[in-house]
């Protein structure tokens, strides 16, 4: 079994995103969603089995907390990200974020 966390980056204003709603799916199951805390962190409340996983991050409704003008439709609404889990270890999957951009990679 693998553990999962993750911490989104709020590019604009340089600072963790606090407060961001975050969902994790396998598959169509819904199998955790949380919010991040006030340093931008959220951890998967529990082991993850080998598989494909998906995370989601509801940034615009984040920017819209912070005063940040947005587009309607905004650009970014929820950031999806795929990513696969082996047997073992730890996952980290940040989130760098801004209204118009986002980037990821495998964390530490």
């Amino acid at each position: 079994m693998s553990s999962l966390s993750t911490h989104v980056l709020d590019t604009v204003a340089g600072r963790p995103a606090a407060g961001v709603a975050i969902a994790l799916h396998a598959g169509d199951t819904l199998v955790a969603e949380g919010t991040t805390d006030a340093d931008g962190r959220w951890r998967a409340p529990m082991p993850l089995d080998a598989g494909r996983y998906r995370l989601t991050f509801a940034v615009a409704a984040y920017f819209r907390t912070q005063g940040t003008p947005l587009a309607d439709p905004p650009f970014l609404d929820v950031v999806p990200i795929d990513f696969g889990v082996g047997a073992e270890g730890h996952y980290h999957v940040p989130l760098l974020a801004s209204p118009f951009s986002y980037s990821t990679y495998r964390g530490s």
